[in-house]
């Protein structure tokens, strides 16, 4: 008889929340990290003080060191003799709340979770302002845990408390009330006792069985997904892997200043996201359930399992990873995206668009060897087009994806791999599609419509204007920039309560896309409710015959569009704005990405410190300090270091604080602007090369009355290194900053820079 894989055992609340706190019981990284919302935390202690059953859990005894972590913020050095398998979520809930310990959320963010009690009702919520304000309720019931808390104390201060404010409003507290609370107390602190049943698989079975029980007990109810059952197993063989995912997801969240990270203002991916590029490139496979078994080690053909199957498979996807999680592959493929039109976040519906596109990116760029003139351009076309025709938002975006990597399977070279980005689109974006399928599907009222956020996009690639505007669409829906009012709004070129004069009423009616403009928010309120026949006169009397002509044509408006009844004028403005989305396509066929680079100092000040650009306040002194300092002059030199081994280059402005306002020069004391521009230039010369003076023109600018310095830097056609107390260091743009490279990534960018 084959010895049992688990026994049954009993644990008290208590007893488990004190194991987990001395490192009995620790935490392996196979399980997913997240706890639940505060409210299910709060159902869960509600259930417990109901004396309701709250599932069993599942530990494996083992004296293993690898892949343990305890939960919360506090570690410790002994090695846990039970992991987790099943029930961390309910775990860490309880270990959060009982010990005060701060949890990890998805977003990255820690925070320490508030359950209120009310002893009058027994009843358990979320703390919030009025509950901490009540004297009804314990704020958090945590303090009633505590191992110096007193039961005691703690129902003799709540009732005294309870008394004095029922006396002050003229009432009393009843024996009945008094005894409910003291009973309810109890209660709640008897949760201690609570009971739980534990299965504790033996330590005789080894990893790979660990996982496949955590599979097999979550593949039913609420299961997880392929892409969680792959993350189990990398937690099991290549838990480094799995770490190298979730750190580089949540550096995607935050903005780090002086260093390389993954953040962007177009996706805050999950680890299952990033995954399926992984897959994608490595296996070229959409549907994960294929890529779970070849982890798995199984062979397709066979059904058999091998270990040497399931390394080689891991290798695969060991090699993928390192392309995907690639900095520099991601944000040049994200600058791909926004010189294809799409500014942020708010203007791509569909994250798998983005997640797939990733993917076919990285096979055109790593497999192929495209060029990367076609490959942004291809790449470019390709989200457009995804976008536009919802390609991988269908009720199956995996069997879509599927399809596309199926055909790949059979391209051998560049030219093929271009060949097939075309032939695709063609076959997509035919005329038919252009001029009837396109202004039909534009009939909608969604905010967030795919067809109005490519001609949106398509406005960028014109270089539009908002409606009677010289401001820029594209400056104006800068991510980067919040403010209490936008520059620019959407407007209903018939407004709401016109359109409610005719009886047109409802949202589905008044809110159709067709009937939205971007302007400047001071013409939005003076418009307000007055009929176009009307604010058009008033608004077009400023422009001449060429800029109405081209304005109309950017805003898809038929001629006398005020004096059509509205659903004439929604309809001709359909087709319109599907004959201007593709127009813009029609310049990323000819290679006509955006431009965002800027070129004049006041549009530098406008976009602010980015790739392009950066802000210093001086050369040579220290504000702070008010004396010369080298690491403020180490500090331009790494700026422009960064700029000269940039594939754009890009212009310091000195005299400018970082949040754009003028300083001016005077603070350097230099005699004058000559020996300034002969300081830097001997900084230049002495610590980054004489050969760096060919990319770089400094000149002098007047902004805000005060005179500033502009150290234009051209990219170098070779690496150039900053030399800094005889060490030479090397330096890059990232984001709007410059970073500092690792020998290792100095080796990778230069190999793909250069």
């Amino acid at each position: 008889m084959s010895k049992p894989l688990f026994k049954e055992v009993s644990y008290s609340l208590s007893k488990l929340m004190d194991d987990i706190e001395m490192g009995e019981i620790g935490l392996p990284d196979i399980q997913r990290p997240f706890v639940w919302k505060n409210s299910k935390v709060r159902d869960l202690f509600d259930s417990m003080y109901q004396g309701y059953p709250v599932g069993y859990l599942l530990f494996w005894e083992t004296d293993a060191e690898k892949g343990v972590k305890q939960i919360g913020s506090h570690s410790h050095q002994k090695v846990p003799n039970l992991l987790i398998v099943d029930g961390q979520q309910r775990l860490t809930s309880l270990f959060a709340v009982m010990k005060e310990i701060a949890v990890v959320r998805e977003n990255y963010d820690s925070e320490k979770i508030e359950i209120a009690f009310k002893p009058l009702e027994g009843k358990f919520e979320v703390a919030d302002a009025g509950i901490r304000r009540s004297p009804e309720w314990i704020p958090n019931i945590s303090t009633c845990f505590r191992k110096d808390a007193s039961q005691y104390s703690i129902v003799g201060d709540y009732l005294n408390k309870l008394r004095k404010i029922r006396e002050a409003d003229g009432k009393e507290l009843t024996i009945e009330e008094q005894k409910h609370c003291e009973m309810a107390f109890q209660k709640l602190f008897g949760i201690n006792a609570f009971p739980f049943t534990v299965l504790q698989l033996s330590s005789g079975i080894d990893e790979e069985q660990v996982a496949e029980v955590f599979v097999r007990i979550n593949s039913k109810g609420k299961s997880l997904n392929q892409a969680d059952f792959i993350l189990t197993l990398m937690s099991v063989f290549w838990e480094d892997g799995r770490k190298e995912l979730e750190a580089f997801c949540k550096s995607s969240r935050k903005p780090e200043k002086g260093k390389p990270s993954s953040f962007n203002y177009f996706i805050e991916p999950d680890p299952s996201q990033l995954l399926r590029v992984s897959i994608g490139t490595g296996f070229r496979r959409a549907r994960l359930q294929y890529a779970y078994a070849l982890l798995r080690g199984k062979d397709l053909e066979t059904g058999k399992l091998s270990k040497e199957q399931r390394e080689k498979q891991f290798a695969i996807l060991q090699e993928a990873q390192k392309k995907t999680l690639d900095l520099q592959n991601w944000h040049d493929f994200l600058s791909i995206i926004q010189k294809g039109g799409f500014r942020s976040a708010s203007m791509i519906n569909s994250k798998g668009t983005l997640i797939y596109t990733y993917t076919l990116y990285l096979i055109g760029k790593e497999d192929f060897k495209v060029s990367d003139k076609e490959l942004q351009r291809g790449i470019a076309q390709w989200f457009f087009m995804s976008i536009i025709t919802t390609r991988y938002v269908s009720s199956s975006p995996e069997s879509a994806m599927e399809r596309d990597l199926a055909d790949l399977r059979s391209v051998k070279n560049a030219d093929e791999f271009v060949n097939w980005i075309n032939n695709t689109i063609k076959s997509e974006l035919t005329t038919d599609f252009w001029e009837m399928t396109l202004p039909t599907r534009m009939e909608t009222s969604s905010s967030n419509s795919p067809y109005n956020n490519a001609y949106i996009a398509a406005l960028h690639l014109l270089d539009a204007r908002a409606l009677f505007s010289e401001i820029r669409i594209w400056d104006a829906l800068d991510p980067t920039t919040k403010a209490r009012k936008s520059k620019v709004e959407r407007h209903h070129l018939f407004p709401k309560n016109y359109l409610h004069t005719f009886g047109l009423k409802g949202t589905r009616i008044t809110n159709q896309i067709a009937n939205y403009a971007y302007v400047e928010w001071r013409d939005n309120i003076k418009i307000s409710d007055t009929p176009p026949s009307e604010y058009l006169k008033e608004f077009t009397k400023h422009f001449s015959k060429d800029k109405l002509d081209k304005m109309y044509y950017w805003h898809a408006l038929p001629k006398d569009w005020e004096e059509l009844t509205y659903n004439q004028f929604l309809e001709e403005r359909r087709v319109l704005m599907a004959k201007v989305t593709r127009d813009g396509f029609k310049q990323l066929e000819r290679g006509g990405i955006i431009e965002e680079k800027p070129e004049t100092l006041e549009q530098m000040i406008h976009q602010g410190e980015g790739v392009y650009t950066e802000f210093k306040s001086t050369l040579r002194v220290n504000l702070h300090t008010g004396e010369k300092d080298k690491r403020m002059e180490h500090a331009v030199l790494k700026t422009i270091n960064g700029f000269l081994n940039s594939k754009e280059g890009g212009v310091l402005v000195i005299g400018v604080s970082d949040d754009g306002h003028a300083i001016g020069l005077e603070k350097d004391a230099f005699e004058n602007e000559d020996k300034m521009d002969l300081h830097l230039g001997n900084l230049i010369k002495s610590k980054l090369g004489v050969a760096c003076m060919l990319h770089i023109k400094a000149h002098f600018e007047d902004y805000e009355n005060k005179r500033v310095l502009l150290v234009d830097c051209k990219p170098s056609k070779l690496p150039v290194y900053l030399l800094n107390n005889g060490q030479e260091e090397f330096y890059i743009r990232a984001g709007g900053s410059s970073a500092k490279l690792t020998p290792s990534q100095m080796i990778d960018y230069i190999g793909q820079r250069f």
